[in-house]
Protein backbone atom coordinates (compact mmCIF):
# COMPACT_ATOMS: atom_id res chain seq x y z
CA UNK A 1 0.00 0.00 0.00
CA UNK A 2 1.32 3.44 -0.95
CA UNK A 3 0.92 6.88 0.61
CA UNK A 4 -1.66 7.75 -2.04
CA UNK A 5 -3.88 4.97 -0.68
CA UNK A 6 -4.10 6.48 2.81
CA UNK A 7 -6.22 9.33 4.21
CA UNK A 8 -5.29 12.85 3.23
CA UNK A 9 -4.16 14.03 6.65
CA UNK A 10 -3.65 12.95 10.24
CA UNK A 11 -0.81 11.96 12.51
CA UNK A 12 1.64 9.14 11.86
CA UNK A 13 -0.26 6.86 14.24
CA UNK A 14 -3.57 7.70 12.58
CA UNK A 15 -2.09 6.78 9.22
CA UNK A 16 -0.74 3.50 10.62
CA UNK A 17 -4.17 2.65 11.96
CA UNK A 18 -5.76 3.65 8.66
CA UNK A 19 -3.36 1.48 6.68
CA UNK A 20 -4.01 -1.55 8.86
CA UNK A 21 -7.76 -0.96 8.73
CA UNK A 22 -7.82 -0.75 4.93
CA UNK A 23 -6.00 -4.06 4.56
CA UNK A 24 -8.31 -5.79 7.04
CA UNK A 25 -11.50 -4.23 5.71
CA UNK A 26 -10.45 -5.25 2.20
CA UNK A 27 -9.90 -8.88 3.19
CA UNK A 28 -12.80 -9.47 5.56
CA UNK A 29 -15.04 -6.40 5.67
CA UNK A 30 -15.40 -3.76 8.35
CA UNK A 31 -18.16 -5.59 10.23
CA UNK A 32 -15.96 -8.65 10.75
CA UNK A 33 -12.93 -6.62 11.86
CA UNK A 34 -12.67 -5.88 15.61
CA UNK A 35 -10.74 -2.92 16.95
CA UNK A 36 -8.25 -5.26 18.61
CA UNK A 37 -7.27 -6.77 15.26
CA UNK A 38 -6.58 -3.31 13.79
CA UNK A 39 -4.44 -2.19 16.70
CA UNK A 40 -2.57 -5.50 16.95
CA UNK A 41 -1.55 -5.07 13.31
CA UNK A 42 0.10 -1.81 14.41
CA UNK A 43 1.61 -3.28 17.61
CA UNK A 44 -0.68 -1.04 19.64
CA UNK A 45 -3.21 -1.67 22.40
CA UNK A 46 -6.94 -1.40 21.58
CA UNK A 47 -7.15 1.82 23.57
CA UNK A 48 -4.74 3.47 21.13
CA UNK A 49 -7.42 3.64 18.46
CA UNK A 50 -9.70 5.64 20.73
CA UNK A 51 -6.94 8.19 21.29
CA UNK A 52 -7.16 9.08 17.61
CA UNK A 53 -10.70 8.14 16.50
CA UNK A 54 -13.94 8.16 18.42
CA UNK A 55 -14.78 4.65 17.25
CA UNK A 56 -14.11 2.08 14.54
CA UNK A 57 -17.02 3.61 12.66
CA UNK A 58 -15.32 7.00 12.71
CA UNK A 59 -12.13 5.42 11.39
CA UNK A 60 -14.13 3.84 8.58
CA UNK A 61 -15.80 7.17 7.84
CA UNK A 62 -12.47 9.03 7.64
CA UNK A 63 -11.03 6.36 5.36
CA UNK A 64 -14.01 6.29 3.02
CA UNK A 65 -14.37 10.08 2.96
CA UNK A 66 -10.73 10.71 2.16
CA UNK A 67 -10.59 8.01 -0.53
CA UNK A 68 -13.58 9.62 -2.23
CA UNK A 69 -12.13 13.12 -1.87
CA UNK A 70 -8.83 12.01 -3.37
CA UNK A 71 -10.68 10.58 -6.36
CA UNK A 72 -12.68 13.79 -6.72
CA UNK A 73 -9.50 15.89 -6.62
CA UNK A 74 -7.93 13.76 -9.36
CA UNK A 75 -11.03 14.01 -11.53
CA UNK A 76 -11.11 17.80 -11.09
CA UNK A 77 -7.44 18.15 -12.05
CA UNK A 78 -7.87 15.89 -15.07
CA UNK A 79 -10.86 17.90 -16.29
CA UNK A 80 -9.07 21.21 -15.87
CA UNK A 81 -6.29 19.97 -18.13
CA UNK A 82 -8.67 19.43 -21.07
CA UNK A 83 -11.50 21.85 -20.23
CA UNK A 84 -13.83 22.73 -23.09
CA UNK A 85 -13.57 19.50 -25.07
CA UNK A 86 -16.25 17.03 -23.90
CA UNK A 87 -14.67 14.06 -25.67
CA UNK A 88 -11.31 14.66 -24.00
CA UNK A 89 -13.04 15.38 -20.70
CA UNK A 90 -14.79 12.01 -20.82
CA UNK A 91 -11.49 10.34 -21.70
CA UNK A 92 -9.87 12.08 -18.73
CA UNK A 93 -12.54 11.04 -16.22
CA UNK A 94 -12.56 7.41 -17.34
CA UNK A 95 -8.77 7.39 -17.28
CA UNK A 96 -8.72 8.54 -13.66
CA UNK A 97 -11.36 6.00 -12.62
CA UNK A 98 -9.61 3.12 -14.33
CA UNK A 99 -6.23 4.00 -12.79
CA UNK A 100 -7.64 4.42 -9.31
CA UNK A 101 -9.62 1.20 -9.41
CA UNK A 102 -6.92 -0.90 -11.07
CA UNK A 103 -3.85 0.43 -9.26
CA UNK A 104 -5.44 1.06 -5.85
CA UNK A 105 -7.79 -1.89 -5.56
CA UNK A 106 -7.79 -2.17 -1.77
CA UNK A 107 -8.85 1.40 -1.06
CA UNK A 108 -11.25 1.46 -4.01
CA UNK A 109 -13.03 -1.68 -2.91
CA UNK A 110 -13.22 -0.58 0.72
CA UNK A 111 -14.63 2.81 -0.24
CA UNK A 112 -17.23 1.41 -2.64
CA UNK A 113 -18.36 -1.50 -0.46
CA UNK A 114 -18.10 -0.29 3.09
CA UNK A 115 -19.58 3.21 2.86
CA UNK A 116 -23.01 1.61 3.10
CA UNK A 117 -22.24 0.69 6.72
CA UNK A 118 -22.03 4.34 7.70
CA UNK A 119 -25.07 6.00 9.18
CA UNK A 120 -26.57 9.43 9.47
CA UNK A 121 -24.58 12.47 8.38
CA UNK A 122 -21.48 10.39 7.57
CA UNK A 123 -23.39 8.27 5.06
CA UNK A 124 -25.10 11.33 3.61
CA UNK A 125 -21.74 13.07 3.10
CA UNK A 126 -20.32 10.14 1.15
CA UNK A 127 -23.45 9.87 -0.99
CA UNK A 128 -23.17 13.61 -1.73
CA UNK A 129 -19.58 13.19 -2.94
CA UNK A 130 -20.55 10.21 -5.10
CA UNK A 131 -23.40 12.20 -6.63
CA UNK A 132 -21.06 15.11 -7.35
CA UNK A 133 -18.78 12.75 -9.22
CA UNK A 134 -21.69 11.29 -11.16
CA UNK A 135 -22.92 14.77 -12.00
CA UNK A 136 -19.49 15.79 -13.30
CA UNK A 137 -19.76 12.98 -15.82
CA UNK A 138 -23.34 13.89 -16.66
CA UNK A 139 -22.30 17.52 -17.23
CA UNK A 140 -19.61 16.39 -19.67
CA UNK A 141 -22.03 14.11 -21.50
CA UNK A 142 -24.69 16.80 -21.74
CA UNK A 143 -22.19 19.36 -23.01
CA UNK A 144 -20.99 16.88 -25.60
CA UNK A 145 -24.56 16.15 -26.63
CA UNK A 146 -25.30 19.85 -27.06
CA UNK A 147 -22.15 20.30 -29.15
CA UNK A 148 -22.99 17.30 -31.32
CA UNK A 149 -20.03 15.26 -30.10
CA UNK A 150 -22.24 12.69 -28.32
CA UNK A 151 -25.61 11.15 -29.11
CA UNK A 152 -27.02 9.95 -25.82
CA UNK A 153 -29.37 6.98 -25.44
CA UNK A 154 -32.91 8.21 -25.89
CA UNK A 155 -31.84 10.83 -28.38
CA UNK A 156 -34.58 10.84 -31.00
CA UNK A 157 -34.25 13.44 -33.69
CA UNK A 158 -31.67 15.40 -31.75
CA UNK A 159 -33.43 15.38 -28.38
CA UNK A 160 -32.28 13.14 -25.52
CA UNK A 161 -34.94 13.06 -22.87
CA UNK A 162 -36.19 16.64 -23.07
CA UNK A 163 -33.24 18.83 -22.13
CA UNK A 164 -31.03 15.74 -22.12
CA UNK A 165 -30.20 15.80 -18.41
CA UNK A 166 -31.96 12.54 -17.60
CA UNK A 167 -30.30 10.80 -20.52
CA UNK A 168 -26.92 12.15 -19.43
CA UNK A 169 -27.35 10.81 -15.90
CA UNK A 170 -28.57 7.45 -17.17
CA UNK A 171 -25.46 7.18 -19.30
CA UNK A 172 -23.09 8.45 -16.60
CA UNK A 173 -24.17 5.79 -14.09
CA UNK A 174 -23.20 2.68 -16.13
CA UNK A 175 -19.97 4.33 -17.31
CA UNK A 176 -18.89 4.86 -13.71
CA UNK A 177 -20.21 1.47 -12.58
CA UNK A 178 -18.10 -0.41 -15.10
CA UNK A 179 -15.01 1.50 -13.95
CA UNK A 180 -15.72 1.01 -10.25
CA UNK A 181 -16.08 -2.75 -10.65
CA UNK A 182 -12.54 -3.06 -11.98
CA UNK A 183 -11.38 -3.27 -8.36
CA UNK A 184 -13.43 -6.45 -7.93
CA UNK A 185 -11.67 -8.51 -10.58
CA UNK A 186 -8.48 -6.88 -11.84
CA UNK A 187 -5.15 -8.25 -10.60
CA UNK A 188 -1.47 -7.67 -11.31
CA UNK A 189 -1.18 -10.87 -13.40
CA UNK A 190 -4.16 -10.06 -15.61
CA UNK A 191 -3.38 -10.41 -19.35
CA UNK A 192 -4.38 -6.78 -19.86
CA UNK A 193 -2.03 -4.24 -18.38
CA UNK A 194 -3.40 -1.10 -16.75
CA UNK A 195 -2.64 1.04 -19.82
CA UNK A 196 -4.45 -1.28 -22.22
CA UNK A 197 -7.33 -1.63 -19.78
CA UNK A 198 -7.63 2.14 -19.64
CA UNK A 199 -7.65 2.44 -23.44
CA UNK A 200 -10.38 -0.18 -23.77
CA UNK A 201 -12.56 1.39 -21.10
CA UNK A 202 -12.20 4.82 -22.66
CA UNK A 203 -13.36 3.35 -25.97
CA UNK A 204 -16.32 1.65 -24.27
CA UNK A 205 -17.32 4.89 -22.55
CA UNK A 206 -17.19 6.82 -25.82
CA UNK A 207 -19.42 4.22 -27.46
CA UNK A 208 -21.88 4.39 -24.56
CA UNK A 209 -21.95 8.18 -24.98
CA UNK A 210 -22.66 7.79 -28.68
CA UNK A 211 -19.48 9.61 -29.67
CA UNK A 212 -19.25 10.58 -33.32
CA UNK A 213 -17.07 8.16 -35.26
CA UNK A 214 -15.89 10.77 -37.76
Amino acid sequence: MTETDLPLGGSRVQRRLAGAAVELFYRQGALATPVRQITEACDLTPGALYNHFGSKDELLYVLVRDIHLRLEDEVTAALEAVAGDPVEELRAIVGVYVRRHADHRETARVANREYRLLGGAWHDEIVTIRRRLRDRVADVLLAGHEKGAFRLAGDAGGDAGGDGRDAAVLTAVPILDMCVHISEWFHDRHPLGAAELQARYVELALRMAGARTD
